[in-house]
């Protein structure tokens, strides 16, 4: 039972503090904002996490782990590069659309501080993009995709399908698009974007 209550308070724990910081970021959040969030007292919050850095980066990590494994498994199973641009774009869109706090969340904490980011480097499940670049030389080769470094088209499919959830808001005001227009702009992005890419490297 005491193992149950201790999880049980930790997700209280994290919880709250995703709310705190989304909302608030890392400078603007505080500790008993956090504990009376959660429902418990200060002294038990410190108890699990000693100091708010502490408690922002089990968020991060959490928040993280969410996304990354979805995306590293994605780059590195046996599709074609034209199956692997559709389903990451389709899965992405669908995972944020469920998570729609992360992408400014994590690109809060990359801002604030971008070597947190790169101590994750070699934790399990963060994207690798090894296997990705060998298929990318491979289909130019084969005459599949026109010729494009794998960097660069790696960061073609992250950017198109990041920006328009980071800069909701201003993509609302453009647009002239309520909350329900513009979640029906984002699920037609799903094919759109993937055969906005495909289009521009596949050989004809």
């Amino acid at each position: 039972m005491k193992k149950a209550k201790d999880k049980n308070t930790e997700e209280q724990i994290l919880s709250a503090a995703k709310s705190i910081f989304q909302s608030k970021g890392m400078d603007g959040a505080r500790m008993q904002e956090i504990a009376d969030k959660a429902g418990i007292n200060k002294a038990m919050l410190h108890y699990y996490y000693r100091s708010k850095q502490l408690l922002f980066e089990a968020v991060f990590k959490n928040a993280f782990s969410l996304l990354a494994p979805q995306l590293n498994a994605i780059l590195n199973d046996d599709s074609s590069i034209e199956e692997k641009v559709r389903n990451f774009t389709s899965n992405y869109i669908t995972f944020i659309s469920k998570h729609p706090y992360l992408p400014n969340f994590i690109i809060q904490e990359l801002n604030r501080n971008p070597e947190f980011i790169l101590n994750m480097k070699d934790t399990n499940g963060f994207p690798n993009i090894e296997k990705f670049k060998k298929q990318v030389a491979i289909e130019i080769e084969n005459g599949l995709i026109k010729p494009i470094t794998a960097e660069q088209l790696f960061i073609n499919i992250m950017a198109l399908n990041i920006f328009p959830f980071v800069a909701k808001p201003l993509i609302m005001a453009f647009t002239n698009t309520d909350a329900i227009a513009y979640k029906k702009i984002m699920d037609s992005r799903k094919t759109e974007v993937a055969d906005f890419i495909i289009n521009s490297i596949k050989n004809n």
